[in-house]
C-alpha cells in the first residue's frame, strides 16, 4: 500500500505515537487546524493502515510476567513457508515473532512469570510445533530500554 503521508499527517502520528488517547480538539489545536479536518486525517491515517491499533502499554511487574526472553528457533522449513512462524504467533506468552537471516528461521520475544514458567512454555508449547529442530534461549537480567516507538521524520521524501 502506499502511503502518501504530508507533514501534517507525520505530525499526527508523532503525537498520538506519544500519547494515544489524545483528543482530538488537543490535536487540533496543536496543529492549528479544524477538528473535524484532524478527525478526517486521523480517520484517513487509519484506513491507509499508517495507524494500525491503539494500546494501553502495561507494566509486565503488575501482571506478574518479570521474566522475559528471547528465543532463537532453528526449523527445519522450507524458505518463505510461515507454517511454523503462525504456531509460534499463536502462544499467549508469545510477544513478537520475527523470520529472520541466519542459521536460526526465527526468534521470538516471549515474556512468562518466572524459569519455571519458561521451561512450561518449551515442553508444553514449543515441542508440540512441528518444524522446530533446535531452541536457544536468552534470558534478560535487566532491561535498559524497551520502546515501540518509531522515528517518524518530519517530511517524507
Amino acid at each position: 500500500m502506499e502511503y502518501k503521508l504530508d507533514e501534517i499527517d507525520l505530525k499526527i502520528l508523532r503525537m498520538m505515537q506519544d500519547n494515544a488517547r489524545i483528543n482530538n480538539s488537543e490535536l487540533a489545536r496543536e496543529l492549528g487546524m479544524a477538528p473535524s479536518a484532524v478527525l478526517e486525517r486521523v480517520k484517513k491515517l487509519e484506513h491507509k493502515d499508517a495507524i494500525v491499533a491503539y494500546h494501553a502499554r502495561v507494566n509486565p511487574n503488575a501482571i506478574n510476567q518479570k521474566m522475559l526472553s528471547f528465543i532463537f528457533i532453528k526449523v527445519d522449513e522450507i524458505i518463505g513457508d510461515e507454517n511454523t512462524g503462525r504456531a509460534l504467533a499463536e502462544i499467549p506468552e508469545v510477544l513478537e515473532v520475527h523470520d529472520i537471516a541466519g542459521d536460526d528461521g526465527y526468534i521470538v520475544k516471549v515474556r512468562t512469570s518466572d524459569s519455571i514458567a519458561l521451561v512450561n512454555l518449551m515442553r508444553n508449547s514449543l515441542s508440540k510445533i512441528d518444524g522446530i529442530i533446535s531452541t536457544r534461549t536468552i534470558i534478560v537480567l535487566q532491561t535498559v530500554k524497551e520502546d515501540n516507538k518509531l522515528i517518524i521524520p518530519d517530511t517524507l521524501e
